[in-house]
């Protein structure tokens, strides 16, 4: 028979299963083995075992009214060859179950239809609560936005973590086990608790309603969804009689989140970085951030334009539809009439400045209106469509994105492109950005540089959605901005000739501040574009690098000398201490990106210095100390990964748009050898990179190039893009595999490698030729015809081409 106690502390149960008269069947599938228990006063699964490994030995349902460990009659049992059903699974204040078990290859699908005499309003809910021996036969749980339970930070004697989500992902890359659980639940809302137990288990809690359950301590003050000291994270709720559908299924971890083969870095840690690190920001379904769930009040900056650029090297097509819901909730609660972006969201209010908070969470920070909550929330929107290609997703935020430019464009007071803070002298001390104990104040290139990055990629947008007037708009602001942001501090720009580098900011005196190489503002200036002088990024670059190699640091920091007394809080004087000289991770993308079109070799090197530290530490910090490079703070940061964000972008170059996967590496011979897999819109790719040979393929395609292109195929339709350009130059048309190794893209010649497996008719349609143009065809060589272009530029070609290679030439007849 069954016990179960119950602690009133965490409001879990912990169950012993011991022999007594009952009955057990067996639910087996190739990778999942299911144990069913039931008789006179208990019914549950005693075990379940994944790919041969034992994982849990009790899987039950559970309410405050009563659980199918404790029954008023025996169940029912019905068993046919692929399906097994439980019927009268009868307890407490009018509650009866059945179970129905469907059995597939590759699936046990769960049934669980529930009937109440009436409603009940209850405190804790299992439905169905899974107890898994040993919390660390998991390493962590994906969810369906996302998101990650990850289990090594449930570092208290008893926690939970709650979220929203219908489906789990549990893994463990030692053994490659994962199992994955679905919750199809028409009509209701689902929610789960992953908990930690005294004893070093793991409950599991799937929980169904007819509406979201609400974190137990949200009282408008409070939306903490991971509590220490206790496990009862849900508010109570109202239950009602529904059925509902838990589906089991085995995946195997590599095959699902493997990423390939790294040469010249350690792919095991850069896995584990985006498989853990970069994930830990997302909070629950709706609040995407950088910072922990784990910490103690869980805030989210809406002031940091990388959260959807983490989503390019994590690679999960759940965190891109994640996010897409995520950005759908801030643009709907985040966004003021007014345009104003806030500019954090957390558990609690301790970091809200007075009476700047609305009933969703989101409020204004205590240390000054942070302005790059707006171009920031504009960024991340551009990139993730970027990433999704979805442009009626795009479409619906064109109100809202519009209303967040317009709303800090007008903070161009004094008409010369630069936005101005709320507040005009440090003395004022207030932050006006991310580094928001630094007093930055007036014209801020910090807040200006991402404001310049937001509307070149907005405007780019807006072309694409019809909008000329708005996209020709935000282009002619960002050249005044980018005019004004390079002038010398002599003419009242942010270039500082004599320290060589951009300040932070100048007060509406004229003084300037933040002299002293902060790090992120120039990093944006090269990334972005606004610093196109190549001495200028020259000069900033290497005396960036003389001095981390003067001091040794593995990681950049904010700044390289001191503020000055009086431009931040107290506290952060003598130098070096937190946001004054402190290594924060957060800035790695944009700072392997600066080096890697400059000096690879240095922007691979804090790479391999972020890896290795992964492999000493975790990266399971705030930040690091700049003395002794030690990790310091409580909160963990997703910013940690955003180096390894780096090499997937700027090194080897994996970029994906709106109509493209565009590839730009910037390649080391360490590197080469290289193959990575890549989730694009549903299309598997696999990234080939050697130091002089780049190529993107899939199950049809593949394409060869020595320099940057673009490669897109929508069904037997492949489209290159050559180097950066934003429209096809050359459509393929070929129902065998086929294989392009591109030697020349040029106005003289468009030449090409071309590999089939199989003899067939190949169709080739060119783009943004002359009008009216003749060309002569040469295939290995000889001359086959003569072709001529339609007058929009595009030319066809019908080829039946032969198994194996060929050579394809065209070039303009005169």
């Amino acid at each position: 028979m069954y016990f179960y106690t119950r602690c009133a502390a965490c409001l879990c149960f912990f169950i012993s299963f011991l022999p007594a008269t009952g009955q057990e069947v067996s639910i087996v599938t190739p990778k999942i083995t299911l144990v069913l228990a039931y008789g006179d006063k208990a019914t549950c699964i005693r075990s379940m075992i994944v790919n041969g490994q034992m994982v849990s030995s009790n899987i039950f349902t559970s309410f405050d009214a009563g659980t199918s460990l404790h029954l008023q009659a025996p169940p029912v049992l019905v068993r046919t060859a692929k399906v097994v059903k439980l019927s009268g699974i009868r307890y407490g204040h009018g509650i009866e179950e059945q179970w129905t078990f469907t059995i597939t290859d590759r699936s046990i699908k769960w049934e669980i239809q529930r009937t109440l005499s009436r409603p009940l309003r209850v405190y804790e809910a299992g439905s169905p609560i899974f107890q898994f021996d040993d919390i660390g036969d998991w390493e962590g749980a994906y969810q369906g936005y996302g998101g990650l339970a990850w289990f090594s930070l449930f570092n208290d004697t008893v926690c939970a973590y709650g979220v929203h989500t219908t489906t789990s992902d549990f893994w463990n890359s030692r053994t490659g086990n994962g199992l994955r659980v679905a919750v199809d639940a028409p009509g209701k809302k689902v929610a789960m608790r992953y908990a930690k137990t005294a004893d070093n288990r793991l409950t599991y809690a799937v929980t169904v309603s007819s509406a979201s359950i609400l974190p137990r301590l949200d009282s408008g003050t409070h939306r903490r969804r991971f509590i220490r000291g206790r496990t009862d994270v849900w508010a109570p709720f109202t239950m009602e009689s529904g059925v509902q559908t838990v589906t089991l299924s085995y995946f195997n971890f590599n095959e699902k989140y493997g990423r390939g083969k790294f040469t010249g870095v350690n792919g095991t840690e850069v896995s584990a970085v985006l498989n853990t690190i970069a994930r830990i920001g997302v909070i629950d379904s709706q609040h995407f951030g950088g910072n922990s769930w784990h910490t103690p009040y869980g805030p989210i900056c809406l002031h940091e334009q990388y959260i959807a650029q983490l989503g390019l090297a994590i690679d999960d097509p759940a965190y891109l539809r994640g996010y897409q819901s995520c950005l759908d909730f801030y643009r709907d609660h985040a966004i003021k009439p007014d345009g104003r972006v806030f500019a954090r969201w957390a558990y609690t209010n301790e970091d809200m400045m007075p009476g700047q908070v609305n009933k969703d969470g989101f409020y204004e920070a205590q240390w000054g209106f942070l302005m790059d909550s707006n171009p920031d929330l504009v960024s991340n929107v551009a990139d993730l469509y970027d990433l999704t290609g979805d442009k009626d997703w795009v479409k619906r935020h064109q109100l809202s994105c519009e209303a967040a430019l317009d709303w800090i464009l007008a903070r161009d007071r004094n008409g010369n492109g630069l936005v101005e803070a709320m507040t005009d002298k440090e003395t004022q001390k207030r932050g006006s950005d991310w580094i928001d104990i630094i007093w930055a104040s007036y014209e801020n290139a910090f807040v200006n540089a991402k404001l310049y990055h937001a509307l070149v990629k907005w405007a780019a947008i807006e072309r694409q959605l019809g909008n000329a007037p708005k996209a020709k708009k935000y282009d002619a602001f960002a050249a005044r901005l980018k005019a004004s942001f390079n002038k010398p501090i002599s003419e009242g720009g942010f270039w500082d000739p004599q320290d060589t580098c951009y300040v932070h900011w100048i007060d509406k005196d004229g003084s300037v501040h933040g002299r002293n190489m902060v790090t992120p503002v120039n990093f944006m200036a090269i990334v972005y574009g606004i610093c196109d002088d190549t001495i200028r990024r020259n000069l900033i670059l290497d005396k960036i690098e003389a001095q981390m190699q003067r001091e040794q640091l593995f990681f950049w920091p904010l700044c390289m000398t001191s503020y000055a007394p009086g431009e931040g809080n107290d506290w952060q004087f003598p130098f070096p201490a937190y946001e004054n000289g402190d290594l924060f991770l957060s800035w790695g993308s944009i700072g392997v990106a600066a080096y890697a079109a400059y000096k690879p070799a240095v922007a691979l090197k804090y790479v391999r210095n972020v890896l290795d530290r992964y492999g000493k530490d975790g990266l399971t910090f705030q930040r690091y100390g700049r003395l002794k490079q030690d990790g310091l703070g409580d909160d963990i940061l997703s910013g940690n990964s955003l180096a390894i964000v780096g090499l997937y972008q700027a090194i080897y170059g994996i970029n994906p748009l709106y109509n493209r996967f565009y590839l730009k590496p910037h390649m080391m011979p360490e590197l080469a050898g290289t193959s990575l897999k890549y989730n694009f819109r549903g299309d598997g790719l696999t990234i080939d990179l050697d130091s002089d040979s780049y190529a993107v393929s899939d199950r049809l395609f593949k394409v060869i190039s020595s320099r940057d292109f673009g490669f897109y195929r929508a069904g037997n339709r492949l489209s290159y893009f050559d180097g950066g350009n934003s429209s096809a130059a050359l459509e393929v048309v070929s129902d065998k595999r086929l294989t392009l190794d591109i030697k020349n893209w040029s106005t003289d010649a468009m030449e090409w490698v071309q590999t089939l497996d199989k003899a067939s008719s190949v169709i080739y349609v060119f783009h943004r030729l002359r009008p009216d143009g003749r060309y002569r065809l040469y295939i290995n060589g000889k001359i086959v015809g003569m072709v001529k272009s339609h007058a929009s530029g595009d030319l066809v070609v019908n080829h039946f081409a032969p198994s194996g290679d060929e050579r394809i030439t065209i070039s303009p007849s005169n």
